[in-house]
Parts: structure tokens; sequence; C-alpha cells
């Protein structure tokens, strides 16, 4: 990790007011986020922060500093983003789930290219993994863990596997309180081949065990978008990802269930494989688009 990296870590501890809010926004783990802390108060030769168990508070010399950090990040990115500019040109072409990209890649390549005018961007809207290599594509969204690979890969964030229903629909169906009772409601699938769907949980809350609960879908669909909107009308129990169904949740038309037996959050990374010839495309929109989805993400929906 170099200075640059630690002051941006440390601007965000100072921003988000939590050592653990701030590895969640950047992508880091906690233990990176303390090196991060320890090797400026090193370099500095004063504590910059005050930890005890639960909070921490700034010191005055850590005001001082994280206010230095802050001017140096800001004219090195005005100073990056002025020269990647004039150089900047060819095209980038990006794969994510249809969902995901429509909430939350294309206000991305949007902004991405308001900033470079030289640069075309292709957006597939694709719900299968792709063969970068083999279909020509520079990056992709993988919503998953990652098996070993040539490519290179940036977590930015994680996603988690609801279980949600409308207030109408729980009107009329007492809410299920283990998994095994959703044998006895109505499911919304997405699975087009058949009835049947196997839904996982953990055994518990603080349980690493899963189990599978083998659910008959009343209605089943090829589309999350109308899965999640059958169910706000009360059609049944969906399973969407946390970040589809953010404002239903917000708003209350969907209300979270099981949550204690939910699985393990589903990491998202940016996957890609510069190619020679793109003018430097594909590493600027990396650029761009990694920090912007990392405080998407930072600011997602936690429950």
């Amino acid at each position: 990790m170099d200075r640059l990296e630690a002051m941006s870590i440390f601007v965000a501890i100072v921003d988000t007011g939590s050592l653990a809010a701030a590895a969640r926004k950047l992508g880091y783990s906690p233990a990176s986020v303390t090196r991060a802390v320890a090797r400026l108060e090193a370099s500095a030769g004063e504590r910059l922060l005050v930890r005890t168990t639960r909070r921490f508070s700034v010191t005055e010399a850590g005001a001082r500093h994280a206010a230095t950090y802050r001017l140096i990040l800001e004219e090195l990115a005005h100073l990056e983003t002025r020269s990647r500019d004039i150089a900047i040109s060819g095209s980038v072409v990006v794969t994510t789930p249809e969902l995901f990209g429509r909430l939350n890649v294309m206000p991305v390549v949007e902004s991405f290219l308001a900033a470079h005018p030289h640069v075309q961007v292709r957006v597939l809207l694709l719900n299968r993994m792709v063969d970068l290599t083999g279909e020509g594509v520079d990056v992709a969204v993988r919503l998953a863990d990652l098996p070993d690979s040539s490519m290179t890969a940036v977590r930015i964030g994680e996603v988690r596997r609801l279980t949600c229903a409308a207030p109408a629909y729980l009107a009329q169906h007492p809410p299920p309180e283990h998994p095994s009772d959703l044998l006895e409601h109505w499911c919304i699938g997405l699975n087009e081949a058949g009835a049947q769907e196997l839904w996982r949980y953990r055994e518990g809350a603080s349980a690493r065990r899963v189990r599978s609960v083998r659910v008959t879908c009343r209605l089943a669909l090829n589309s999350a978008a109308a899965a999640i909107e059958a169910a706000e009308r009360g059609m049944g129990i969906v399973r969407p990802l946390s970040y589809q169904v953010e404002r239903q949740i917000a708003d209350g038309s969907l209300v979270p269930l099981l949550q204690d037996y939910e699985p393990e959050p589903i990491p998202v990374h940016l996957v890609f494989q510069p190619r020679r010839g793109s003018g430097g495309a594909v590493r600027a929109f990396i650029d761009h688009a990694v920090p912007r989805l990392r405080r998407a993400f930072g600011g997602s929906l936690r429950l």
C-alpha cells in the first residue's frame, strides 16, 4: 500500500466516522485500514486517531493531516483528469447483468463519456457468464466468488440475497419464521425451466453451515425486474439481490424476511483485461468506475 492510498483511507475514515465504514466504502479489509493509519502515524510521528474498543476520535494533528491529505488528493485527481482528457481515445466494451447495469453501471458509463469526449463505450446487458477474450469484451461485472484466472479483478463491494414480500401478501399469509415455512407459501422464482428452485439459507444468525430449501414457485419468470414487480403486487415471496430492491425496501413496498438465516454476502468485482491499441480507454474506464461503484455500494442498503 503506497502513501497516497493510505491518505485516501484516512480521509475516508474521517468522512465516514468509522474504520469499518471506511473499509466497506473503499473495498478494503479492516486490517488494511488499520495498517494504513499506523503507517501515516509512523510517518507523522504523532497520533492521528485515538482508538478505544468501540469508537475513535480524530486528534488535533489528525484533523490537520486530514485537511492536507484531502487537498493533495483533490489536486492529483484534477491533474490526472486533465492529462487523461487530452490523451485518451478509443473504445471500451463492458458487460454486466441487466438490472445491475441499468441501476448501477449506466450512470458510471454516462459520466465517463461526459468526461472523455473521444471515447466510445458499448454496453452488453447479459444475464450470463461472458468469455471476455472470446467475445471481445474489455470489462465485466461479476457477482460471484471468482475462480483463479489470468484476468485482473478489482473488488467493488458486495450484495446480499434477500427474501422479501409485500405488506399486502403478508396481511393474508403469516410471515415465515424459518426457511422450512416457505413450503407453505406462494413463491416467485427465476427458473424458467421448471416450477421448483433451491433457496439456500444459513442454519441461524451465527451459523456458517448452509442448507437448501426446495420451494415450489407458483409463479416463475425469466426477469428479476418482473419478479420483483409481481412481489410488490402481492403475488408471493421473492428472493432478489439487495441492490435490486433497495428502493422497495426503503419505501416499504417490500418487507425483508428470514434475515437471521440470510446467506453470506456475494462479492462484486470488475474483471478486465486491458488490450493494446485501446488508446488508454479501458484503463481510464476502470479508474473512473471503481471509486464510483465503491461509493454506491458504500451507501447501499444495510438492514
